[in-house]
């Protein structure tokens, strides 16, 4: 699978420019038809940006040209190394494929022939500009965080800029996803600063993934520009798919399709709304052994009060529910709802299903009257994808 990419045309190596800038340095000279009496004009080769440039836009690119000709090469390099562009079909304009580093130095050679094979070369050595300020993306910390980890199949992708992203559809497609086994995804921004991926259905299991983010270059608002690329490898585990009944109290958890675990457990009580478990598909955030919890909105002394440590817990939700073992009232593990809204477990299955969990596993709930919103936590899932797909920018 692959996510939308900066690519408008296709085949083969190098970099930006301006409609207006200087054309290249070139060479050429006129050829004469067979019969030595038709002079053929030769092939004109136009490099922009041109040569001696100095303050190229990076998200403009390289764009070569012939004209009374078709190109024969483009070589576009930086510190020695190619870079990567496309021709169109005719193979009379070639451009690079991503946008160019900020504040770097490019060569272009390139050659053209005309009708009668006569050929003609152009060369260019330009500067990008240096940008007025800059914008950096990291990927969220889940992800920072657990390098080397396995990840389950709801596996969201998100990625956070340090100031506010004005030029969204230019940013998106710079971003681009690949999978071992592809399936079909989109990426939704969450205001300004934050944009997330997720698949139509679950990652297949058993692979790895890539995000290249090509945003160096890329001019993210006014006078704004990305100076780094980011690419991270990551790699998607078993499928872990917990789901809940809280009417009929009980967990069952598959791995990789197979049952594993038949879990007696307990949802929250849903005396009020806090205190009512989320019905919904919710990912496995974070672990802690134990984890404090605190009762939301309530001081000591006020009903419903507790301030506990919980072991063996597992965040599934922002709004402070987790997967734990169970901290007394055994008698309502597959019996009754008695919790302030977690899920609680016996012991020993909770010491399970903690050691095996992994970030972005699926737990599915149903039987309460609350929804999971679609921002609690990772609950990204609870949209349907064609509305999700809308959240993308414009193409």
């Amino acid at each position: 699978m692959i996510s939308k990419g900066n690519r408008r045309w296709k085949a083969a190596a190098v970099a930006v420019a301006g409609a207006l800038a200087l054309t290249a340095c070139s060479s050429s000279r006129e050829g004469t038809t067979a019969g030595g009496d038709t002079k053929v004009p030769a092939a004109k080769v136009t490099i922009t940006p041109g040569q001696g440039a100095e303050k190229a836009r990076p998200d403009k690119g390289v764009v070569v040209t012939a004209a009374g000709g078709t190109l024969d090469a483009v070589n576009v390099q930086t510190a020695g190394k190619p870079v990567p562009g496309d021709f169109n079909a005719q193979r009379t304009q070639w451009r690079s494929r991503w946008t160019l580093k900020p504040s770097t130095e490019y060569t272009v050679n390139a050659t053209a022939k005309n009708s009668i094979g006569t050929a003609s070369q152009a060369a260019s050595k330009f500067k990008t500009l240096k940008p007025k300020e800059t914008v950096a993306a990291s990927l969220d910390w889940i992800l920072e965080g657990n390098k080397g980890d396995t990840y389950g199949v709801g596996m969201p992708i998100i990625l956070d800029f340090d100031r506010a992203v004005r030029n969204k559809e230019l940013v998106e497609k710079a971003l681009e996803v690949k999978a071992e086994k592809p399936v079909e995804g989109a990426w939704r921004w969450m205001g300004d600063q934050r944009i997330i991926y997720r698949t139509k259905d679950y990652w297949p299991a058993h692979q790895k993934v890539t995000l290249n983010a090509r945003l160096a270059g890329v001019r993210a608002a006014k006078d704004v520009y990305g100076t780094k690329n980011l690419t991270r490898t990551f790699e998607i585990g078993a499928s872990r798919i917990a789901k809940l009944n809280m009417k009929k109290h009980k967990m069952v958890v598959t791995i990789d399709g197979k049952k594993a675990r038949t879990v007696p457990i307990s949802g929250g009580n849903a005396s009020t709304l806090e205190y009512t478990t989320t019905s919904g598909v919710h990912l496995t955030m974070e672990k802690n052994n134990p984890t404090r919890m605190i009762s939301p909105g309530r001081k000591k002394g006020d009903p419903g009060y507790y301030d506990e440590m919980i072991n063996w817990a597992v965040r599934i939700s922002n709004s402070g529910e987790y997967l734990h073992q169970t901290s007394g009232q055994e008698y309502c593990l597959g019996n009754q709802n008695c919790s302030h809204g977690c899920v609680r477990q016996p012991a020993k299955d909770a010491i399970w299903f903690y050691k095996n969990v992994q970030p972005g596993d699926i737990v599915d709930i149903k039987g309460t009257k609350r929804g999971l919103e679609y921002d609690n936590g990772w609950s990204f899932w609870q949209m349907p994808f064609d509305k999700w797909k809308k959240g993308s920018a414009p193409a």
